[in-house]
């Protein structure tokens, strides 16, 4: 989320943008029932995303027609996208490296998208869905009001945000990072009655205990603006405007005593936890700041990520906390269902400058530009689907809800397999029912369908939930051959399966 610079020196990791975990070993024990001190809402027992939205293309079209925020760490899997931009040679900011064009390791041209395309943030909203992420913490920065070309950048995404989010049935909220800001105080403001308190007319605007949602992020964490009586005065205007704030802090904010009066006067704490290893002990953490907020009346908001890196950004090492192919970010989702947390903050949705994003990434070096460097999911030495993040986010959700039981280890499986048999059924001379056997955690069902043996195959029916399909419209006396995947057709989809025929009736 925050696009700053990591220094790593020798075992030592010291990150700018949050304060420094102690770590400890990790404690699994049994959890509890979940518990909250205002009752479910649109924020307090609902799975949150952050959302930067701040990456625009040459030849989009908007304020800049360039690349902007480009100093990617990950690449993004392009195969969903239906307007995408690669004619123009890219470059990665603040990176001393040759711009370059070309094709991915496996022959595809090299490509981009640009959140001011409105298709991309709607595909963004699609995942977001059809993954179970049920709201959106939009990112606002000072740095938005420093060039007009930014804040119409930056007005527009939200825009799009919106509409996205309307038309795909989840709720969005204004999350402002008070670094970047020449005077916050004033400027966030300002910021809010002229541009961001429009979008709360919104249905798709979340409110929580019927008032709209502002986050302020960076209170108390190292390098940030302000002083506890500045973080007041903001905190307590925006509730005189009606708003439930979300205060987001250090991790571990429940043992900062200078800063405890800013802490106390929100309606809900998320302490950041972006830079905490493998080794933190999450369950610790969690109860300390589940326990502060409990004892206060104060929601709490527990931040989980995937893991991070900044090689391409300081070149300093690659990898620099991992992923651990999930393990790393369910030991996280284990420990907030075990602290008895139910609102979790994923950090972040579309971070590729950090590595922190769980949208689709390439998944080894065929997917990412030929002769350059991008972290892969595979990194860590098992192959995962590009979408396995926004899988294992499903199941950390519902974990957390209590729709599934608790585990301290991630039942998501790496990669999907397709089903291990299909039967076919002639109902008539137009048309054959297919029947798959049901493949466990696979979030849909793909038929695709062939006149000639081995195919090739065109897809018929897409993103099923049961596994059968009815393929009507047929001609009569022809046989038709069948396969089925799993998964979201170009994200996580499965290899097919075997291949069944079936002839219609004369």
């Amino acid at each position: 989320m925050r696009h700053l610079t990591i220094l790593c020196l020798a075992t030592t990791i010291l990150l700018t943008n949050c304060k420094k975990n102690e770590f400890a070993t990790n404690n699994n024990s049994s959890p509890t029932t979940a518990r909250a001190v205002s009752p479910t809402g649109d924020v307090v027992g609902k799975i949150i995303a952050g959302y930067q939205g701040w990456f625009q293309a040459a030849g989009d079209g908007g304020p800049f027609n360039s690349w902007q925020h480009t100093n990617l760490e990950c690449w993004p899997d392009m195969r969903q996208y239906t307007k995408t931009y690669g004619s123009v040679r890219f470059y990665q900011d603040s990176i001393f490296e040759p711009p370059f064009t070309g094709t991915l390791g496996n022959g595809q041209p090299v490509t981009m998208f640009s959140d001011w395309d409105q298709s991309s943030v709607s595909l963004h909203f699609l995942w977001m869905q059809q993954y179970g992420v049920d709201c959106a913490a939009l990112q606002r920065f000072g740095a938005h009001f420093s060039d007009q070309r930014v804040l119409t950048s930056s007005n527009t995404i939200i825009s799009h945000a919106r509409t996205a989010a309307e038309t795909y049935g989840r709720k969005f909220y204004v999350m402002y990072d008070i670094s970047g800001w020449t005077n916050f105080q004033t400027e966030l403001k300002s910021d809010w009655t002229t541009y961001m308190s429009t979008h709360t007319s919104s249905t798709a605007y979340a409110r929580q205990n019927g008032k709209p949602v502002v986050c302020i992020w960076g209170i108390g964490v190292s390098g940030r603006p302000g002083n506890p009586t500045s973080w007041i005065d903001v905190i307590n205007w925006f509730q005189g405007q009606g708003c439930y704030v979300i205060v987001g802090g250090p991790g571990n904010f429940a043992t900062d005593a200078t800063n405890r009066s800013a802490y106390l006067a929100a309606n809900m704490l998320m302490g950041w936890r972006v830079g905490a290893s493998p080794s933190t002990d999450f369950v610790k953490n969690d109860s300390t700041d589940r326990n502060f907020c409990n004892s206060n009346g104060i929601d709490y908001q527990v931040d989980v990520y995937p893991g991070t890196s900044f090689f391409n950004t300081n070149k300093t090492k690659k990898n620099i906390i991992p992923r651990q192919h999930g393990d790393f970010m369910w030991t996280q989702f284990a420990a907030a269902r075990t602290t008895s947390v139910p609102s979790v903050y994923i950090s972040m949705f579309d971070e590729m400058n950090e590595a922190t994003g769980i949208l689709p990434c390439a998944e080894d070096s065929s997917m990412i530009p030929s002769g350059q460097y991008f972290l892969t999911l595979d990194y860590d030495g098992t192959h995962v689907s590009a979408d396995f993040y926004l899988r294992l986010t499903t199941d950390g959700g519902k974990m957390i809800k209590g729709q599934i039981a608790y585990t301290p280890t991630h039942p998501t499986p790496h990669v999907l397999t397709p089903p291990t048999s299909l039967t076919p059924h002639v109902l008539s001379g137009s048309s054959i029912q297919v029947n798959v056997s049901a493949v466990t955690d696979a979030p849909c069902y793909n038929f695709k369908r062939a006149t000639t043996h081995g195919g090739p195959y065109t897809t018929v029916a897409s993103g099923l939930t049961n596994p059968t399909f009815t393929d009507t419209g047929l001609s009569p006396g022809t046989t038709y051959y069948y396969v089925c995947t799993t998964g979201r057709i170009n994200a996580g989809e499965s290899t097919i399966s075997r291949e069944v025929s079936g002839t219609t009736n004369p």
